[in-house]
């Protein structure tokens, strides 16, 4: 049988960025032919649309670049992404890096300037405090 994996969608080719893209990356689709996983895209089941202004996290908030406090939203997706991992099981997730939801270890720090420090997104973190391995893509890969 094989492994079943959450997979950050847009890292599959759906266009559920907040720039309405995705950030296909074939040579982890290929990988992935080996699993079982489902996409999953927590700011849209949090109830984002897409496209959508981006969001950083700011002191534990997570702010759009209008200023809007969006963390309501980011956490009803990653309670809707935690519970998907209970009900089938899944242990480990493939994450989109530097989001807001999904980034592991290094995220955008807030002044919508591309720099990053040390965090991780709102998914993520839930998801790795529930004893569930999180990897980027480049870690999945072996990038790192």
């Amino acid at each position: 049988m094989k492994e079943k994996i959450l997979v950050s969608a847009c890292l599959l080719g759906v266009s559920v960025r907040y720039d309405g893209k995705s950030k296909a990356n074939e040579e982890l689709i290929e990988k992935l032919k080996d699993y079982d996983f489902i996409p999953i895209c927590p700011e849209v089941w949090g109830g984002l649309p897409t496209p959508r202004v981006p969001s950083e996290i700011i002191n534990d908030k997570v702010i759009n670049k209008d200023g809007i406090d969006v963390t309501d939203n980011y956490m009803r997706g990653a309670i809707e992404t935690l519970n998907l991992a209970r009900k089938f099981n899944i242990k480990k997730a493939i994450l989109k890096s530097k989001s807001p939801s999904c980034g592991k270890n290094k995220i955008y720090d807030g002044s919508f300037t591309g720099s990053l420090i040390d965090g991780n997104g709102i998914t993520a973190k839930l998801l790795m405090d529930n004893d569930i391995e999180v990897l980027t893509e480049d870690e999945f890969l072996g990038g790192l």
